[in-house]
């Protein structure tokens, strides 16, 4: 069920009774946990957040999970359940000398045998310092805290506050709980809407999992007056829902990763339909450009060496056309990399080239490799014993060129796809022309 309202400041205790018309998505607040829609995972029969309360242990929260799920509700029938006082603050718009007298009321609550649980909505808004705030009076036992947030508390709250609390992740609301709040709206209202079966199901698809979003359209369709309106007049009657799509946020990473994976796991249609989602959501064309030229490296590398100057190529396009036609530019290259063979022999033979590099620290080349542009420096043994490949068979003297320290390593296994099955064929060719160098008497 969704959150129902935001709150600007402190506010403690249940909602009070407002004589002023009330918001269809205000009177529609769930009474209780079992009223909740779309999120039996924490509070089914075998729900942990069920569990907790069944033990009688609330410990701290961080409710974890997009707009319009529930997350103001649940923490609101936490706190009715288990007999705490209810304090709602947003970090937003709460500094240090507000919190510091939620704190102190919070206290004399506790001195008086009441608990309190404190409700933060945005928590992952506030400031380390901000956050650090909260842990002693959670140690103490003076607040249950519950924080929500829209990020991924991984990367925004604190790893001592996150030790300190669970995190429970919310749903996005599937198309079925949708239709079940708007069979609430319908009860709750005395009617039915007046809308036809299709423009039903086009409601669910503008609220985009939002199930306070679905309330503001369903408060609006109740206020038509005529027969059922259609998909085309409801879309000229309302406006889409923006797609939730935050350019620095959750959703930003999770459509990049959902198209890179998409690419290397050779799937063009997946691969376009997240480029289109995050083009529909405002993502900036060249971040894609530059990602999907990344792609072309790191899942295909050498087994299509063409993959990477079609990327270059669309990115240049891009440039050239701009927005919407060089965008076109960008999805052929991204099917291009859909339907490459795909190969990271290289990246990976980079990562442990760059790993074996830290290990032998400053380990210095073979002698034999080094220039000697002064006497002192042949003196020394610079460049004694070099055999210049031109002059070998083959063009190729067999040397070793790594530190007399370290057995040589293979780092580079180009697999047998792609144009590296054609330099599988070239590493092995060397590989054997080395042996053979060595007991020919060379300098492997």
């Amino acid at each position: 069920m969704p959150d129902l309202f935001d709150t600007i400041g402190p506010k403690e205790g249940p909602t009070p009774e407002r004589a002023g018309p009330r918001p269809l998505a205000d009177r529609m607040r769930p009474e209780s946990l079992d009223e909740v829609i779309g999120q039996d995972h924490l509070l089914g029969p075998e729900g942990s957040l069920r569990a907790m309360l069944d033990a009688g242990t609330l410990p701290s929260l961080i409710l974890w999970g997009p707009p319009g799920v529930g997350k103001t509700t649940i923490a609101q029938l936490l706190a009715k359940e288990t007999d705490l006082a209810f304090v709602q603050i947003s970090a937003i718009f709460t500094g240090v000398p507000e919190l510091r007298k939620v704190f102190e009321a919070a206290q004399l609550r506790h001195r008086n045998g009441k608990g309190t649980l404190l409700f933060v909505d945005e928590i992952h808004r506030f400031n380390k310092a901000q956050q650090d705030g909260f842990l002693p009076h959670m140690e103490r036992g003076t607040i249950v805290l519950v924080g929500a947030t829209t990020e991924n508390p991984s990367f925004e709250l604190n790893s001592a506050l996150l030790s300190r609390a669970q995190v429970l992740v919310l749903n996005r609301l599937e198309p079925r709980d949708l239709e079940r709040i708007m069979s609430r709206a319908e009860k709750k209202m005395g009617r039915a809407l007046p809308v036809t079966a299709e423009a039903r199901d086009l409601l669910v698809g503008m609220a985009d999992g939002d199930g306070r979003a679905l309330l503001n359209l369903l408060e609006q369709a109740f206020g038509w007056e005529g027969g059922p309106v259609d998909p085309a007049g409801l879309e000229k009657r309302l406006s889409r829902t923006a797609p939730k799509y935050d350019k620095s946020g959750d959703a930003h990473y999770n459509l990049i990763s959902a198209l890179h994976k998409s690419v290397r796991g050779s799937d063009p249609d997946a691969a376009l339909y997240w480029f289109a989602r995050m083009l529909e959501g405002g993502e900036d064309p060249r971040y894609l450009a530059r990602r999907i030229t990344r792609m072309a490296v790191e899942d295909i590398g050498l087994a299509d060496p063409q993959a990477q100057a079609h990327c270059l190529s669309a990115w240049e396009t891009y440039e050239r056309l701009g927005s919407p036609e060089g965008e076109l530019a960008l999805a052929n290259a991204l099917v291009y990399l859909a339907l490459a063979p795909k190969s990271n022999a290289v990246y990976s033979a980079y990562k442990s080239a760059r790993r074996l590099a830290k290990e032998t620290g400053s380990t210095p080349p073979p002698k034999h490799i080094l220039n000697a542009p002064t006497g002192l420096m042949k003196d020394q043994g610079y460049g004694a014993g070099y055999a210049y490949d031109h002059d070998a068979p083959d063009a190729f003297s067999g040397q070793d060129y790594f530190p007399d320290e370290l057995p040589r390593p293979v780092l580079y296994l180009p697999p047998d796809r792609g144009f590296e099955r054609e330099l599988k064929k070239r590493v092995e060719y060397f590989a054997r022309l080395r042996v053979k160098r060595k007991e020919d008497g060379g300098a492997a």
